[in-house]
């Protein structure tokens, strides 16, 4: 891995609605992770969610209308365990958190968050929420929500109500189209829509203590993509964090990508007493 000064990058064009885009400082340092091991992904998967359960499986999330679902797949080949739609058939799924024995599942624009049995996903509720539903993750005692914008939202467990918000800011710009989500030892991890960048960020203060620049990942995927004849389209973007809290690694994938990439970046450390029945091998 390598880090970069942060004044070699000045600017990180984000859109912000059709035709516009505004720049994104840099001022936090600018990380380039190190790929330690790659393992097979779906490429009909439209990820919006991602998360290492343990035992070498993830749970995954994906959009689309019609296409919209959850699964818990095998991470070292790919093979899908058991999966179910999203309960409305016309909802574009996103983000998705297991929490104990509960998987929480949101929609992009129908305010509905649907929970399944983590094991079976079969369904065992819904709750409302206003605005859009993007990233889910959880810290353990609460879940952490994006909605799109430079807000990050926290939602108790039970009731889905949200209990506090900090707004994210690099410079003291607001850093908007915060998508997918993982929460990594008192850091969250937040994909930039349409980016290549990672953004870590301080869950107190909202601030951006580092950017992850996956765009290597991202050309390697598509460099596989136009081999096997089938090219990422302009949305096949990054986006998919799961920590692997026994080898101290994280998981990243994108949209439709062939590959998802485990890698060290710092500050991520192996988890005491994590168990063995979790950890992956070669």
């Amino acid at each position: 891995m390598r880090v970069l000064p942060a004044l070699t990058v000045t600017l990180l064009l984000a859109p912000v609605g059709l035709g516009q885009t505004v720049p994104l400082p840099a001022r936090a340092p600018v990380i380039v992770p190190t790929v330690v091991a790659r393992f097979p992904h779906d490429r009909n998967a439209f990820t919006e969610g991602f998360q290492y359960l343990g035992r070498g499986l993830y749970a995954e999330s994906t959009g689309q209308v019609g296409d919209s679902g959850v699964r818990i797949s095998t991470l070292k080949t790919g093979k899908v365990q058991v999966a179910a739609s999203t309960p409305l058939a016309t909802a574009f799924g996103e983000g998705i958190t297991v929490v104990g024995g509960t998987a929480y599942h949101l929609t992009w624009q129908d305010g509905i968050a649907f929970t399944f049995d983590a094991t079976t996903l079969k369904e065992t509720g819904q709750y409302r929420y206003t605005g859009e539903g993007w990233g889910l993750t959880t810290d353990g005692k609460q879940l952490i929500m994006s909605n799109g914008s430079a807000t990050l939202v926290w939602r108790d467990l039970k009731t889905f109500s949200v209990k506090r918000s900090v707004n994210v800011t690099d410079d003291g710009q607001p850093i908007r189209n915060l998508n997918e989500l993982e929460y990594v030892q008192g850091n969250v991890y937040a994909n930039l829509w349409l980016s290549d960048r990672i953004a870590r960020i301080d869950p107190q203060t909202g601030r951006v203590t580092a950017w992850i620049d996956v765009s290597d990942l991202t050309r390697e995927a598509s460099t596989q993509a136009i081999q096997g004849g089938r090219p990422l389209t302009f949305d096949d973007v990054p986006n998919g964090i799961a920590y692997v809290p026994e080898r101290g690694t994280l998981l990243i994938t994108g949209k439709r990508w062939g590959t998802i990439f485990e890698v060290k970046v710092p500050g991520v450390k192996i988890e005491p007493g994590a168990g063995t029945q979790g950890r992956l091998r070669k």
